[in-house]
């Protein structure tokens, strides 16, 4: 019933910047904690960021903090995720994911997008 549908695959140069999208559908959005993560070949998924069911709480990794940002829209029953400064390293399948809950960690989703890929060229 729930679906979670990423867009914004691309190409970027390094340094570069990108814009993902997450639309839920099926159930309200701002029911959820949103999420995103990513798997890089040969490596296994990672957690990159979290946000609140409100919006008022946000949460990153180290390796991306202070270069990507997430937001919601919930009136759009919409997650961005704003990558800023990209590097290879960034390269990667990335996955949107949910669940009902108010605990804003990298464990416990149960929907998840069919993953949208992202590679940045050095």
């Amino acid at each position: 019933q729930v679906q979670l549908v990423e867009s914004g695959e691309g190409l970027v140069q390094a340094g570069g910047r990108l814009r993902l999208s997450c639309t839920v559908s099926g159930r309200t959005a701002s029911n959820f904690v949103m999420g995103w993560f990513r798997q890089a070949p040969g490596k296994e998924r990672e957690f990159v960021a979290a946000i609140s069911s409100s919006g008022s709480n946000t949460d990153y990794s180290d390796s991306v903090k202070g270069r990507f940002a997430i937001s919601r829209d919930n009136a759009k029953n919409t997650a961005l995720l704003q990558m800023n400064s990209l590097k290879p390293e960034d390269t990667a399948v990335y996955y949107c994911a949910a669940k009902r809950s108010l605990v804003l960690n990298a464990s416990g989703y149960y929907y998840w997008g069919q993953g949208t890929q992202v590679t940045v060229s050095s």
